[in-house]
């Protein structure tokens, strides 16, 4: 009895030994924290093998453990109906590493239980099985990238990256507090049916399923051995994402019975759905066994939607997952509610005159002040050949980019104001304009040259032509700016036939040049400009500034558009019409041959440095980020679980060329009484970034009678059928009001 006693204790003193030596604490690069919150990081990270040896051509595990705060969770891989799946990508050269295996995930419910999602919370192993490569020597490097949605009340990203070395041996050794750590996961991870001995079958009411309409069933669970099924928890069943499936739920009935409850989708997927989920029987009391069921549903039978029109005067939202009676169908393009053509024509020419006072058009309207303080003095008739010249380069534009919207829309594409910035070569082509006429203003090159009467009849047309081109350039840096009434107008100009088009954009073209026409058309009014002198060679430098002010501007929309590789791809361009321009300013003042080589030197160095660097293709763009915080990214699924949760939702319809929408997100939605009602009324805000081309975002755009961003909405979830369009321009108390509206509360509530 003593000597097995003496045995006993050196078998527990070697497995002591064993252990530790076996085990060996993760390395700093295997361990991250992430998703912090006011400085404290909700979730640490360590990646984990249950190995600290690996013999060529063997099988160990590896995984990411989670530990998260107190009731802090991450998403299963079908989040449910919010969150993110958390993602685990492997980099593991000589390594071959399987799928992700996940433990049973827990069911989180919203406490009117009109939200439901899956995942983890406390602390969770995520693993997978790796095999070592047969050629494998010295030691093995495996790489983790873990992204989660981290979340309790609000949700906060987690980006970490984990690595971790194994030495390559002759023997496997295994890492035996790892080991008890992947076999408990392992225990939590649901076998296939057969494996847990089960037989899972399924009875269908129908024999088909129909898009967008409930279905239901049985599911039956016998033991093979006979045994009695034991009770279950709620949450027992947990669904996979299934195409072609919207929803589906079980509830227990006596017997091993589990009653079918599910929603097909709108759309028909190509093969035909499955049941697919895993499945717990048993109790906390009792114990658990988890099983995955995978059972074939029935094919999907299309049923025609017939789209109910909007109330007159009110253009609907139509939002995927929202209850069937808010399901419809907006029209392609909306007209403005009660406007008859007259008031939109009005609306036009206001809209056209007020873009003058907006920031994009500025630098072009202080160029042509300054062109006209210099003619201030001279015929009237002179005056007013710049300005008809000035008007008609506005108008002419209006009129080619009215044509444009015909021909692209006659083509079954959709556009709106302001739509060619989303393209990275005509951004690069109105910056190289302005960094031009920034160098002529500076001196480095002159458009034409004073001396005899004949250079002097040359330099009044040149001027003409030159007011031309402030015309045309006025109309290119003015859509991406919005102005009120001019949304308005221009929607519904977009929802009408050519000739309207073509006369809304004709009223545009008048109101943006007006306060040049009021010039000519009011006696005495420009000589009161001031008189030429000094001055003006200062004022014309400066001028040169602010078109390089907006050339900076532009470069930034580029990063929205092509990414930081765009960005430079411009700059190289930009130096270019630098360095051109100054070849060109040289020529000017040579003769003979040398001009002529200098004019074509100025052309090859832009036909170069343009064919190389002006290559946006392949080029991401940088990622929207709105200044609000806790803004979301647009989606109609998150939409319309925020109405169903309850929330007023307010969508934000902008673009980073957009001047009139960055001065309301900067003046107006950061405001702090904006803010904090927002967060009194739990609103949800939705980003909608049309920087780039978004087929979705233009169908809206056009659904709510608009051209073009900025365009507002509130929704109330009482009536979302019914969503509040706020003006172009925004003031914090329009904003809160129709925050309070769409929450309930009255306005003059407190």
């Amino acid at each position: 009895m003593r000597r097995q006693q003496r045995w006993k204790w050196a078998g527990l003193l070697w497995g002591l030994v064993a252990s530790t030596v076996a085990w060996a604490e993760p390395p700093a690069s295997a361990k991250a924290t992430g998703a912090p919150d006011e400085g404290d990081p909700r979730v640490e990270t360590t990646l984990l093998m249950d190995v600290s040896q690996v013999k060529p051509g063997d099988s160990f595990r590896v995984g990411v453990r989670f530990k998260l705060d107190p009731d802090w969770h991450i998403y299963w891989k079908n989040p449910g109906d919010a969150g993110l799946a958390t993602e685990v990508s492997w980099d593991a050269p000589g390594i071959t590493v399987g799928e992700l295996r996940w433990p049973f995930p827990a069911t989180f419910r919203t406490p009117d239980n009109s939200l439901i999602t899956y995942g983890y919370q406390d602390e969770v192993l995520l693993f997978a099985e790796a095999r070592a490569s047969e050629q494998a020597t010295g030691s093995l490097t495996l790489s983790a990238a873990v992204n989660a949605l981290v979340c309790r009340e609000r949700c906060i990203p987690a980006e970490m990256l984990l690595s971790r070395s194994v030495p390559v041996g002759s023997e496997t050794v295994r890492d035996a507090e790892s080991t008890v750590a992947f076999d408990a996961a392992q225990a939590q991870v649901p076998r296939s049916a057969d494996e847990s001995g089960f037989t899972v079958k399924l009875a269908l009411e129908s024999q088909t399923l129909k898009t967008g309409q409930p279905f239901g069933g049985i599911v039956t669970v016998s033991a093979r051995d006979g045994q009695v099924l034991p009770a279950v928890d709620p949450g027992f069943f947990v669904p996979e994402r299934v195409r072609g499936i919207k929803h589906m739920e079980l509830t227990s009935e006596p017997s091993g019975r589990f009653r079918l409850q599910g929603d097909a989708s709108a759309t028909a997927p190509k093969e035909p759905p499955r049941f697919k989920g895993v499945l717990r029987l048993g109790t906390a009391q009792t114990g658990y066994r988890a099983m995955e069921v995978d059972l074939p549903l029935a094919p999907v039978e299309v049923v025609p939607v017939v789209a109910k029109g909007p109330p007159t005067g009110a253009p609907r939202l139509a939002v995927p997952g929202a209850p069937p009676q808010v399901q419809l169908t907006a029209p392609a393009a909306a007209s403005p509610p009660g406007m008859s053509l007259g008031m939109a024509l009005l609306f036009a020419f206001f809209g056209g005159a007020i873009l003058n006072l907006m920031p994009c058009v500025f630098p072009v309207l202080a160029l042509k002040a300054y062109g006209f303080a210099r003619l201030a003095q001279k015929e009237r008739e002179h005056v007013g050949l710049h300005a008809l010249a000035y008007s008609g380069g506005i108008i002419g534009t209006m009129l080619l980019l009215a044509c444009v919207v015909l021909v692209v829309r006659a083509g079954g594409h959709s556009v709106g104001w302001g739509f060619q910035f989303q393209e990275p070569l005509f951004v690069a082509a109105v910056c190289g304009v302005l960094v031009a006429f920034a160098l002529n203003l500076f001196g480095v090159f002159h458009v034409a040259l004073d001396g005899t009467a004949l250079s002097g009849k040359v330099d009044s047309s040149h001027g003409v032509a030159r007011s031309v081109g402030e015309g045309v350039l006025a109309v290119v840096l003015a859509t991406p700016c919005s102005a009120p009434m001019m949304g308005t107008a221009v929607g519904f100009a977009f929802a009408a036939g050519p000739g309207t088009v073509l006369t809304i954009f004709s009223a545009l073209g008048l109101g943006l040049a007006l306060p040049f026409c009021v010039l000519v058309m009011v006696p005495g009014l420009a000589k009161r400009l001031p008189r030429p002198g000094a001055w003006m060679e200062r004022a014309k430098q400066l001028l040169g500034f602010a078109l390089l002010s907006t050339a900076v501007w532009l470069t930034w929309v580029m990063g929205g558009l092509a990414g930081v590789d765009g960005m430079a791809r411009l700059l190289a361009f930009l130096v270019a019409v630098g360095v051109g321009a100054w070849l060109y300013g040289l020529a000017q003042a040579s003769g003979g041959t040398r001009r002529w080589v200098g004019i074509f030197a100025a052309l090859a160095v832009l036909v170069a440095t343009g064919g190389f660097a002006l290559r946006f293709e392949g080029l991401g763009p940088v990622a929207h980020a709105s200044t609000v915080s806790a803004a979301q990214p647009y989606d109609e699924t998150a939409v319309a679980a925020a109405l169903k949760a309850g929330q007023p939702v307010f969508i934000d319809f902008t673009a980073d060329w957009c001047l009139t929408c960055k001065f309301n997100e900067r003046t107006v939605l950061t405001r702090e009484e904006v803010r904090t009602a927002f967060s009194r009324h739990q609103v949800a805000f939705f980003v909608a970034d049309w920087t780039r081309r978004d087929a979705r975002i233009t169908f809206m755009l056009g659904a709510h009678g608009r051209a073009g961003v900025p365009m507002y909405l509130v929704i109330s979830p009482s009536a979302p059928e019914r969503p509040e369009v706020l003006p172009e321009l925004l003031t914090a108390d329009t904003v809160i009001q129709a925050v309070r509206r769409a929450s309930g509360v009255s306005a003059d509530a407190t």
